[in-house]
C-alpha cells in the first residue's frame, strides 16, 4: 500500500506518519506545500525520510494561491459571519488538489491528513478530494478510536517520538494552535477557547506575528495607491506586481499600521462554535480598497444581486466546497461583475483602520453633474419624475393601511 500524507515536519504529521505506516506497513510519501506559512522548510527531506517516508514533495505555491484562489475570492468580497477572511479555508483546496495530483501520479492508493475529527479542515480536505478524485481513499487517523487512545495528548506524542527516535522538537507548553500562510494566521485553541480573554491586551502582544498592536502603529498615516484592472490589484504605488507581490506588500504594510485583527467567535460547519483571532493585514487591505473600487464602477443591481451572494459564497469556502458545482457557477457570475472595475484607490492607513482617500476609474459610473444638489446641466435627471416614482411605490402600502389599518404596522 502506497499512502501520500500531508506533511509539515512537526509533532503532529511526523507522528501521524511513523504510525500510519506501522498501521498500514505502507510505503510513505510525504507532501509540504509552502503556501506562505514562512516555516523553516529546510531539512524536511532529511527529517521525513528518518521520520519513515520513501520520498518527499516540497512546493512551492504561493503564486498559484494568491493568484488562483486569493484574489477570485476577493473579487467575490467574501467574507464569512462578517469578520473571517477565510484565510485558513481557502488554502485547503489547494493543498487538496496537488495531494490529489501527486497521489496520482505516485500511483497511491490513499491520502492521509492530521486534521482533527472537530474542526472544518478535515472535511476541507476530504470534500476536495472526493470532488477532484472520488475513487482515492482517505485515512484520517484523528477520527480513528485506535489512535486518540494511543496519543490522549502532547506527552504521549513526544514520548512515541523519543521511543520510535524520531526526530522531531516538541515540549508540553503550547498556549495555543496557529496555522500561517500568505492571507494570515489564526490562533485558537489554549489559552484562546476562553471567550472572555482579551486576545489583545498587553501582556499578549508577543503572540502575533504579522502585525504590530494599532496603538504601537505609527503615529502619521501612511498613503497608499492600488490600481485594479478587472477587479484585480495589479499595481501598488505604480508598480506593476503579481498577485503573489500585491500579498507580500500589502502584508508589510497592514502590519506596520496594525490593520486586520479580528477577534471572533463562529459557527464551525461540524456544529460547534470556536474561537478564533485572526491577522490578515493584507487582505483586510485589498477587501477595503476593492469594495471602493467597485462603488464607482458596479452598476447598482449588479453589485446587490452579487452582495445577496456573499454569505453564500463564503459558506461554500468556509465548508470545503471550493470545487462543487454551485461554487463554481457563483464564480462565473463574480467574473462577470469585475469586467468594469478598473481605476485606481488611494488608502490612507493608520493605527489599524483603512480609510479612503480618493478613487478614479475609465469606467465611473458617478457623474457628478447628476449627482448634484445644484443646477444639472446635462437635465439627465427631472426632479419632478420624483413625485410619480414615490407614488408608485407607496401605492401598495396606502392600500395595505386602507386594508388593515396603519396601527398594524407600529
Amino acid at each position: 500500500m502506497k499512502i501520500l500524507l500531508a506533511y509539515s515536519g512537526g509533532l503532529d504529521t511526523s507522528v501521524l506518519l511513523s504510525w500510519i505506516k506501522n498501521k498500514y506497513n505502507a510505503e510513505m510519501i510525504a507532501f509540504c506545500a509552502n503556501v506562505g506559512q514562512e516555516e523553516e522548510l529546510s531539512g524536511l527531506e532529511e527529517k521525513s525520510r528518518k521520520t519513515g517516508a520513501s520520498k518527499i514533495y516540497i512546493e512551492d505555491l504561493q503564486e498559484e494561491f494568491a493568484r488562483d484562489f486569493i484574489f477570485p475570492m476577493m473579487q467575490a468580497g467574501a467574507i464569512y459571519e462578517g469578520q473571517y477572511y477565510l484565510g485558513t479555508s481557502i488554502a485547503r483546496p489547494l493543498i487538496a488538489k496537488r495531494m490529489v495530483e501527486i497521489a496520482k501520479a505516485e500511483g497511491c492508493d490513499a491520502i492521509a491528513h492530521g486534521a482533527t475529527g472537530k474542526g472544518n479542515d478535515q472535511v476541507r480536505f476530504e470534500l476536495a478530494a472526493a470532488a477532484l478524485a472520488p475513487d482515492l481513499k482517505v485515512i484520517a487517523p484523528w477520527r480513528d478510536d485506535s489512535f486518540r487512545a494511543q496519543f490522549p495528548g502532547r506527552k504521549e506524542m513526544i514520548d512515541y517520538c523519543v521511543a520510535q527516535g524520531l526526530p522531531v522538537e516538541a515540549s508540553m507548553k503550547k498556549p495555543y494552535s496557529m496555522d500561517r500562510n500568505l492571507l494570515h494566521i489564526s490562533y485558537e485553541a489554549g489559552i484562546m477557547e476562553d471567550p472572555w480573554f482579551d486576545a489583545f491586551c498587553p501582556e499578549n502582544k508577543a503572540m502575533f506575528k504579522l502585525s504590530v498592536a494599532p496603538e504601537d502603529a505609527p503615529d502619521a498615516p501612511e498613503y497608499i495607491e492600488l490600481e485594479f484592472e478587472k477587479g484585480d490589484c495589479v499595481a501598488i504605488d505604480g508598480k506593476r506586481m503579481t498577485p503573489l507581490q500585491v500579498m507580500q506588500t500589502l502584508n508589510k504594510l497592514g502590519g506596520k499600521h496594525g490593520i486586520g485583527r479580528v477577534d471572533m467567535v463562529e459557527n464551525r460547519f461540524v456544529g460547534m462554535k470556536s474561537r478564533g483571532v485572526y491577522e490578515t493585514p493584507g487582505g483586510a487591505i485589498l477587501f477595503f480598497a476593492h469594495r471602493q473600487m467597485e462603488s464607482i464602477t458596479m452598476d447598482r443591481d449588479t453589485m446587490h444581486l452579487r452582495d445577496s451572494l456573499i454569505p453564500k459564497y463564503a459558506e461554500l469556502v468556509y465548508n470545503g466546497f471550493w470545487y462543487a458545482p454551485e461554487r463554481l457557477a457563483l464564480q462565473a457570475l463574480v467574473t462577470e461583475t469585475q469586467k468594469n472595475v478598473n481605476g485606481t484607490v488611494r488608502v490612507k492607513l493608520y493605527k489599524g483602520c483603512c480609510y479612503v482617500a480618493g478613487r478614479k476609474s475609465p469606467n465611473s459610473l458617478y457623474n457628478p453633474n447628476i449627482a448634484t444638489m445644484e443646477a444639472d446641466p446635462t437635465n439627465a435627471y427631472d426632479q419632478d419624475d420624483a413625485s410619480g416614482f414615490i407614488h408608485l411605490n407607496a401605492l401598495r402600502l396606502k392600500v395595505n393601511a386602507h386594508v388593515n389599518g396603519p396601527e398594524n404596522m407600529m
